[in-house]
């Protein structure tokens, strides 16, 4: 039977519409509902009338992720301990580095309002119109530039973006996770900066920080405590590119977790440790051994 070429058009949409979703609400599950309840509303709509199918459907699920966020904030302030969003592993010629976002910017557009969050991502990510913006969110051009100009204030998204080379990030990362696992305070030392932080999301499943870290002093003396406890039972799995960052996939005591890292001047500010099982199901694939033991 011949294809529907309605569904052909949806299909050319989807990887685009997936990457919006992801990027409104931090969570794959969450975005491919959304796309597939932006399915069955094309599939029910008169799509003759359609005279962009791009920006229709950009529209749809634009609402349905406004719609998902408000009830997801209010998860969120009862969420146990740190939120993060799901790690989002990117092959090596991934075209999702197209829209320039990594998990640094991930973690900055939580501070945002849904319409804020909305607004930046359409216009200034997703490159969509003003006009078609402000008809998405059901404000006025004029609000809706306000919106956007207030979110790229929060998220500072003037500050430099400083690039670093696969090969190059590969090899801090490892020799990050070789200096935790053996407590080497001198290493450890050298690769943090000053000012850096530690985010870590168990999800009130697994043991996690609850509260972000600051400072390389106190960062130092938290490893070695760890690689004491730990440092014989961490296995690295290896390396990723997580959300646009360097990162890398290890276990400590049967738990999977990843662990994404920013890098300034040669230098770590921040690292984003995500521990939540259920944020983590999806990484399960011949690459990995194995799902981590329950315990």
């Amino acid at each position: 039977m011949p294809l529907d070429p309605s569904t052909d058009v949806f299909e050319m949409q989807r990887p685009r519409l997936l990457r919006l979703a992801y990027r409104m609400l931090g969570s794959h599950s969450e975005a491919e509902d959304i796309v597939q309840e932006a399915w069955l509303r094309w599939h029910r709509s008169d799509r003759e009338a359609v005279a962009e199918p791009a920006a229709w459907l950009t529209r749809i699920v634009s609402r349905l992720c406004l719609d998902a966020m408000k009830s997801a904030r209010s998860r969120r302030e009862t969420y146990p301990g740190t939120w993060l969003p799901e790690p989002l592993i990117e092959p090596a010629d991934d075209e999702l580095r197209a829209d320039n976002i990594t998990l640094t910017l991930m973690v900055a557009l939580e501070r945002l309002s849904p319409l804020e969050r909305a607004a930046f991502l359409l216009h200034d990510v997703f490159n969509q119109p003003m006009d078609e913006v402000a008809a998405t969110l059901q404000r006025s051009p004029a609000a809706t530039r306000q919106l956007a100009a207030r979110a790229r204030a929060h998220v500072q998204i003037d500050r430099p973006r400083y690039e670093i080379a696969r090969e190059d990030g590969e090899a801090l990362v490892r020799a990050f996770f070789e200096a935790c696992r053996l407590g080497d305070a001198s290493a450890l030392g050298s690769m943090l900066a000053a000012d850096v932080a530690l985010r870590s999301d168990g999800g009130g499943k697994v043991l996690a920080f609850p509260n972000a870290i600051h400072g390389a002093d106190r960062l130092v003396r938290l490893y070695l405590g760890l690689a004491r406890k730990l440092g014989p039972r961490m296995e690295f799995i290896g390396h990723a590119v997580i959300d646009g960052l360097p990162g890398f996939l290890s276990r400590t005591d049967g738990y999977l977790q990843t662990t994404a890292v920013e890098i300034v001047q040669g230098r770590i500010t921040a690292i984003y440790i995500t521990r939540n099982p259920d944020k983590l199901a999806g990484l399960i694939s011949p690459a990995l051994p194995g799902p981590p033991q329950a315990h």
